[in-house]
């Protein structure tokens, strides 16, 4: 590729996103890769158009997650290590890994986020189908679909203020429309309830607890 060429990849992130900044959340088949300063998974979204696609086998690999009347993105951590008391009193740790939880919640969401399957262009990440979340992210059933689907582990992208993320970059501040953490987790918890029933969708409310792996 050459070097003052876009890579597709991340042309399609940057027009997928509504917005300046994109979803809080993006869950994927894969850990993507970093390019261009920028975290991207490998694969099509959910959803892509299939039209001369090569490597049909790359089809439905990562999922967007509306922010919609999303509650905080609530983070915890899990300090992981083994604590001994020396002979003269003092206390060791021994550190093997620190592990998070994440846990948020969506108030009357809409059931689906487009009106028919939403195609979405593998270049511009634009799809020609209405819209039902306003920013095009994956609504109440599409989560449920994703986590009946993913028994195990999968990947969760996420963009929030982290710049310590790229402090070893020139410009470590100027990374805020980013995804700057991928984290390999598990859903542990996913409660759903139906609140009111409408002609195109319903509204849903979700909750949701990760754990890393």
């Amino acid at each position: 590729m050459p070097d003052n060429e876009i890579d597709p990849r991340v042309a399609y992130i940057q027009g997928r996103k509504k917005y300046h900044r994109p979803s809080g959340m993006l869950w994927s088949e894969n850990s993507g890769t970093l390019q261009d300063g920028l975290y991207i998974p490998y694969g099509y979204e959910i959803g892509a158009s299939p039209t001369n696609i090569e490597t049909p086998e790359l089809l439905n690999q990562f999922l967007l997650i509306t922010d919609d009347n999303r509650s905080p993105l609530s983070f915890s951590e899990e300090r992981i290590e083994k604590r001994e008391r020396m002979i003269n009193g003092r206390m060791r740790s021994y550190h093997i890994a620190d592990k998070i939880t994440l846990s948020t919640t969506w108030n009357l969401i809409p059931s689906r986020s487009h009106e028919d399957v939403p195609t979405f262009s593998t270049t511009t990440g634009i799809s020609p189908n209405k819209s039902y979340t306003t920013d095009g992210g994956a609504g109440g059933a599409d989560m449920l679909e994703w986590y009946n689907s993913h028994k195990g582990s999968f990947w969760v992208f996420l963009t929030y203020d982290n710049k310590s993320a790229f402090k070893s970059t020139a410009e470590p501040y100027d990374h805020l429309a980013q995804y700057n953490q991928v984290v390999e987790m598990f859903i542990s918890d996913f409660s759903y309830s139906v609140e009111k029933r409408g002609t195109k969708f319903d509204y849903w409310n979700v909750s949701i607890s990760l754990e890393e792996v």
